[in-house]
């Protein structure tokens, strides 16, 4: 019959992991996504935090005679924010994933591993 782990190596275990996603929380605010849409026109840089750290937009490819511009360039900026948040999502997701093995998910598990 194979061995039970012991209550103490199951905490001690828990504790490790908790310990790593919080490094790998703090980790996530000094990591970036770039998103670029438009064909460059309009570029975002946001944190694994969903904290916008740029926005850029090249000028050179507006086009000031197109009575459209103003909303287009709206559209693109939503776009690339959005683009941006799903992406630093999915970089926060596959960190937290790494460190759990899926674990988040078990029923009864609620919030002891975060």
């Amino acid at each position: 019959m194979p061995k039970r782990p012991s209550q103490a190596a199951m905490l001690r275990q828990i504790q490790k992991m908790q310990d790593d996603m919080s490094a790998a929380q703090q980790a996530l605010e000094h990591e970036t996504v770039e998103v670029s849409v438009g064909g460059g026109l309009v570029t975002v840089v946001m944190t694994g935090h969903q904290r916008v750290q740029s926005v850029d937009i090249d000028h050179s490819q507006i086009d000031l005679e197109d009575e459209e511009w103003p909303e287009d360039l709206q559209d693109l900026l939503v776009a690339a924010v959005n683009q941006a948040v799903e992406q630093s999502q999915l970089l926060a997701a596959q960190k937290m994933e790494s460190i759990t093995g899926g674990l988040g998910g078990l029923p009864g598990m609620g919030g002891l591993l975060g």
